[in-house]
């Protein structure tokens, strides 16, 4: 079961597994749409934006790395060789599962999948990744539709009346998007809560 959810989540969690997938059709990824349930607990995507840009000539990673909050994803991103490709032309959305969305999983988690870098590890990573800029205004028009990852699975998106947006991921798991819009010069990232499980 740790293998088909590792293989699952490599799709959506991990900045670089998603832009490893999709390093030669970036051109392509902002018609793609997967399949994820948005998850019931989320916050407006308008008040959730974020107001600060990256420099203009800061990556994926290196925006990542300024923000002080996706340690373990970063890692986890070097980890699996997917660097690289996230700080390539993109553009990619990731959907960023900050420290404490780690920290949260079961323990030894984050240690077994370290053991396989570019196996689970990195279809968990891709399983956070989306082709193309999909702005927020872009995900608050997805409700109820599934998004195709870079991994291939999908995950679900749901907004909520006062325009908080979830995702649901494969194994049913719900995952609010906490932050939105946080741009870079090869795509953007969105914050979530909890790691996105493809099954």
């Amino acid at each position: 079961m740790r293998t088909r959810t590792t293989r699952i989540a490599a799709a959506a969690l991990a900045l670089g597994l998603f832009a490893g997938a999709c390093s030669d059709d970036g051109d392509d990824a902002a018609g793609t749409t997967t399949t994820t349930e948005a998850s019931t607990t989320t916050t407006a995507m308008d008040d959730a934006s974020s107001e600060d840009g990256a420099s203009e000539g800061e990556d994926l990673v290196d925006t990542a790395v300024a923000a002080g909050d996706f340690s373990t994803l970063v890692t986890a991103v070097q980890a699996a060789g997917l660097e690289e490709t996230l700080r390539g032309e993109g553009p990619f959305t990731v959907f960023a599962p900050t420290d404490a969305a780690f920290d949260a999983l079961p323990a030894g988690t984050i240690d077994a999948l370290l053991e396989d870098p570019t196996g689970d590890l990195a279809g968990i990573l891709t399983y956070h990744v989306v082709e193309g800029a999909v702005m927020a205004s872009d995900v608050a028009g997805l409700a109820g539709q599934e998004v195709t990852t870079v991994n291939g699975a999908t995950f679900t998106v749901n907004v909520a009346d006062d325009g908080s947006v979830s995702l649901t991921d494969a194994a049913g798991n719900e995952v609010a998007v906490t932050q939105t819009d946080v741009e870079a010069s090869n795509g953007v990232i969105h914050v979530i809560d909890s790691v996105l499980m493809p099954g």
